[in-house]
């Protein structure tokens, strides 16, 4: 095996590839963790929870290479929702659980073959539209404006603001030493890139983001020493919740209540939440393995059960439900993640902050962490990317860019919906028209002996409309002969177009119709 070419999700011979990857993770999904949980209107350490499970747990059981689970954004407007709905978080707790028995029921049931349906045009268009997502709603990070939660992906937030007007907002309340970091950090970051500096050992392994991290804690610090005004507190920085001792870490867990497994509403809930939680799953690792550079698959069915189990361990210990995180998951392949290990690692970095280093967290800005986002939305989201799909021509670029608008004004599965819609249009379309081939052959004088209309291989009833019309404009006293020798499978309903032309319209138009194994109503073939 080379050590270049993973063939194996979990291995620790690229354990030196995988510890930096997660630690760049980890420094991802912890805002975005608590972002998550304060916009769901859940504990914050709710986000923490569903971030290690989905490290640990999931990844354990999941067969993806490179995908990181943690809470999702998808869901945020659900949870906050349902935890109103009925009543209490602990309540929703157990509707967690509920989901995650049907997402494993689901795997068993092998319905983990949709993640196989979608094109890979909206694929392509997902990936596209979160990465200019990332930069769009990173850019008040990056200026200092921190009033819209980490992870709160809408177009129309949480706060009642939009992408684009919170855009302008922060452009309003730039804070210089946010502004400072952020420049700073994206130096650094576009620098750690550069070929030239991959050659030294300390550059190859030692992730940029860290250096970002480290660089950003030491500037504010010195802003608070020399020039406060500069300075970043409170919401502008990490908000771990820090626990005093033992016993007050353990408070933070909330187990769910059992009591109300009567309550039909918890199972409505739970339905939902499995549904769109699997989908997003789905979604998010059919991109991971685009962008895997190995191109290696994962076994979708097995998701589901790895999603699911991590839904229960969440739900049972006072964790938001999970899914696979397309964002996390970007992060990870960017930063040269090669085995789960990196997944692991970043759930146990998680765990490990939130038990005995969130004082110390709790110095990070926001602003350098938005950088290091704002590289891998970029990534995502390159010019270069719109010219190929462009070249590949429109039945690709279509899909591909409607995906991303949509994704841009609504959210990611109304966006998936919409690139879904326009793909199933095109494939109509081109049904519509390969149906069959339309020959004329000439007399020596030049004058139309035959008409050919031959058959494709598969003619279904979707074709039926293009045949029908094509037979009514058939001139008077033509000579048609209506081929499907070559067909494998022709609709009834085609059948009947063909049968009812022949018998009723060629008659009165004086038509001759000549049908070379075109089947009968009864299977027997007519001449």
């Amino acid at each position: 095996m080379s050590i270049n070419k993973p063939t194996k999700a979990l291995s620790f011979e690229y354990i030196k590839n995988d510890l930096p990857a997660g630690l760049v993770v980890f420094l991802v999904a912890l805002p975005l963790c608590l972002g998550i949980a304060l916009a769901s209107g859940a504990p914050l350490f709710s986000g923490i929870i569903s971030g290690i499970v989905g490290g640990t747990v999931v990844a354990f059981a999941s067969g993806s290479a490179l995908s990181v689970s943690g809470p999702a954004a998808g869901l945020t407007v659900i949870v906050i929702n349902a935890i109103t709905q009925l009543g209490g978080y602990e309540v929703f707790l157990l509707a967690v659980v509920l989901a995650g028995l049907i997402q494993i029921a689901l795997g068993f049931l092998k319905a983990g073959i949709v993640g196989y349906y979608f094109p890979s045009s909206v694929i392509k268009g997902m990936l596209t539209a979160i990465g200019i997502i990332l930069i769009l709603k990173q850019i008040p990070h990056a200026l200092g404006y921190d009033k819209d939660n980490e992870g709160d992906f809408d177009f129309i937030q949480i706060d009642g603001q939009n992408t684009f007007s919170e855009l302008l907002n922060s452009i309003n309340y730039i804070h210089p030493g946010a502004l400072i970091i952020s420049l700073i950090s994206l130096i650094i970051l576009i620098l750690w890139e550069r070929p030239v500096l991959k050659k030294y050992f300390f550059f190859k392994f030692v992730p940029g983001a860290l250096i970002v991290v480290i660089t950003g804690v030491l500037v504010n610090e010195g802003f608070k020493k020399f020039y406060a005004l500069f300075a970043l507190e409170g919401e502008e920085l990490v908000q771990l919740p820090v626990a005093d001792s033992a016993a007050g870490f353990i408070t933070h867990f909330t187990l769910p209540d059992f009591t109300a497994l009567g309550n039909y509403n918890v199972y409505m809930v739970a339905i939902t939440i499995a549904i769109i939680a699997s989908l997003e799953s789905l979604l998010s690792i059919e991109a991971a393995d685009k962008l895997d550079p190995y191109k290696r698959s994962t076994p979708t069915n097995r998701e589901l059960k790895a999603q699911g189990l991590g839904n229960i361990v969440s739900g049972l210990i006072g964790g938001l439900p999970l899914t696979a995180v397309i964002v996390r998951s970007s992060a990870n392949i960017n930063a040269g993640g090669k085995t789960k290990f990196s997944a692991i690692f970043h759930g146990l970095f998680l765990l490990v902050s939130i038990i005995g280093f969130a004082p110390l967290l709790n110095k990070i800005p926001l602003a350098c962490l938005a950088a290091v986002l704002l590289v891998v939305g970029y990534k995502l989201a390159k010019i270069s990317l719109f010219t190929s799909m462009f070249k590949l021509g429109w039945e690709q670029f279509l899909p591909f860019i409607i995906t991303v608008i949509a994704i841009q004004f609504s959210d990611l599965l109304k966006g998936i919906a919409a690139g879904m819609v326009v793909s199933a249009f095109i494939i109509l379309r081109n049904n519509y028209k390969s149906a069959y081939t339309f020959h004329k052959k000439e007399k020596d004088d030049g004058l139309i002996d035959k008409i050919i209309i031959q058959l494709a291989e598969d003619v279904s009833f979707l074709n039926k409309g293009s045949i029908a019309l094509t037979l009514e404009h058939l001139s008077e006293g033509a000579h048609v002969v209506i081929d499907g020798s070559k067909s494998r499978n022709i609709d009834m309903d085609v059948i009947e177009i063909i049968h009812d032309f022949k018998d009723n319209t060629a008659v009165l138009k004086n038509i001759t119709v000549e049908l070379k194994n075109i089947p009968e109503f009864n299977g027997i073939k007519a001449h």
